[in-house]
């Protein structure tokens, strides 16, 4: 790999402050590379489509000096080579995967099951044990394997730090996290409520708390993740004591195309009346449910227009989507007890206000309300959208994984990560 362009003089002992996130998907690799010291970004990217003669490289330099955005065409064979288009992108902006300033990478992975409950330098075992929790997440552990496995063939000499999806979920208690089905038949096969979206769930509430002027074991917190995948949180002085994802991301809220929550029954009726497969039934629930099956968009964007323009099945769906949030709402307000702030984050989070309206309506005896002219506002800064004379707070916090991921892994890894000259 020829990646020594731009490379920066080493000086005896000199720290190394960045650190590269990836998060593989199946045909996909995104990245960013960021610098510690400060929390800033100096590149990010996607490749897509790997494998296909249309596969796409898209390459944002942000550091100070660089140029702007870049992008490839052609067929890229496997994660391998994506990998290497990624170096060499880097390194025409002296920011090579062998710069002496990258201290580790971190690497996204979906499922860890109850035995990574924390940020962990990958190793042979470590590997083995994602590898053996692939059954639990078919979707998403192989692809976040094959980015690890080729970033270490990359970079031997680097650490590789997993971030799991599942870790901040790994506080609730046995009575949250369990199903109420045969002991003996769950432990055999793992099944229980794993959670997910942790990284996000875990950033957002520690920013509230920051946002609150207060320390974040001070503070009840219930998150709202929404994006196409949808997860709700209930955070209890900066521990999770319930999410609504569960053994998959299935379970839970409405979204984009899956069902969330769901009689289980549904699937042996369909299995045994209109003859569906197990494979059809999981395509169905995971993707062709949610706001797609019910009114084939998944836009919350395009819902809205179609919502104002007096469309019927437009209106239902969001309607059904709004009134799964409100339960949640509910019943984490219960599972709390107290409640400090209710916290709208990712893709819908942040930028649809009439969601944010719709789902707080109705609620003002849990001390929740929205001020119109707040909601409407635009940033990307955490804010506050509840009126002053609320006594629970509402409010938007924008997301930030790829941060939380590179700030775990400078964590365990960045301060013994020194080059000598």
């Amino acid at each position: 790999m020829t990646t020594t362009e731009g490379r920066q003089p080493v000086t005896a002992h000199t720290p190394a402050t960045r650190v590269l996130v990836l998060n593989s998907g199946s045909s996909s690799v995104k990245y960013q590379l960021l610098e510690m010291r400060d929390g800033s970004r100096l590149a990010a990217g996607l490749v897509e489509r790997i494998g296909e003669e249309t596969s796409r490289l898209v390459h944002t330099p942000l550091a100070e000096g660089l140029g702007g955005k870049r992008e490839r065409t052609g067929r890229i064979d496997d994660h391998a080579a994506a990998l290497e288009a990624v170096a060499e992108e880097l390194a025409r902006d002296g920011l090579g995967l062998d710069s002496p300033d990258l201290a580790a990478i971190g690497h996204r992975v979906v499922h860890g099951g109850l035995k990574f409950s924390e940020p962990t330098v990958v190793d042979d075992a470590v590997l083995k044990e994602i590898e053996r929790l692939v059954p639990v997440a078919p979707l998403h552990n192989p692809a976040n394997l094959t980015g690890i496995r080729t970033a270490r063939e990359l970079r031997p000499d680097l650490p590789q730090v997993a971030v799991f999806d599942t870790a901040f979920h790994t506080t609730m208690p046995e009575h949250a996290a369990r199903y109420a089905i045969d002991t003996a038949t769950a432990d055999a096969h793992r099944i229980r409520r794993y959670g997910f979206h942790g990284t996000s769930h875990a950033y957002v509430s520690r920013k509230t708390a920051e946002l609150l002027g207060k320390d974040p074991s001070e503070v009840n917190v219930i998150v709202l993740h929404l994006g196409n995948g949808a997860s709700a949180s209930a955070v209890e002085g900066g521990r999770c004591v319930d999410t609504s994802m569960g053994l998959t991301p299935l379970e839970g809220l409405v979204m984009g195309t899956r069902s969330g929550d769901i009689d289980p029954a549904v699937t042996f009726h369909l299995k045994r009346v209109a003859g569906m497969s197990v494979d059809e039934i999981d395509e169905l629930l995971n993707k062709k449910s949610g706001l797609v099956g019910l009114c084939g968009d998944n836009d919350m964007r395009e819902i809205r227009r179609r919502v104002d323009e007096g469309d019927e099945r437009a209106a239902l769906a969001f309607d059904i989507y709004i009134h799964r949030l409100k339960k949640y709402i509910g019943a984490y307000t219960a599972v709390l007890g107290r409640v400090d702030a209710v916290v709208f984050t990712a893709g819908v989070g942040e930028n649809a206000a009439p969601v944010r309206e719709a789902a707080v309506a109705g609620l003002e005896s849990l001390g929740l309300a929205v001020d119109a002219e707040r909601n409407t506002v635009r940033s990307d800064e955490p804010r506050i959208i509840s009126p002053e004379s609320a006594r629970t707070v509402v409010a938007v916090v924008p997301t930030d994984e790829e941060l939380e991921i590179a700030r775990q892994t400078f964590a365990l890894v960045g301060e013994d990560r020194t080059v000598d000259a």
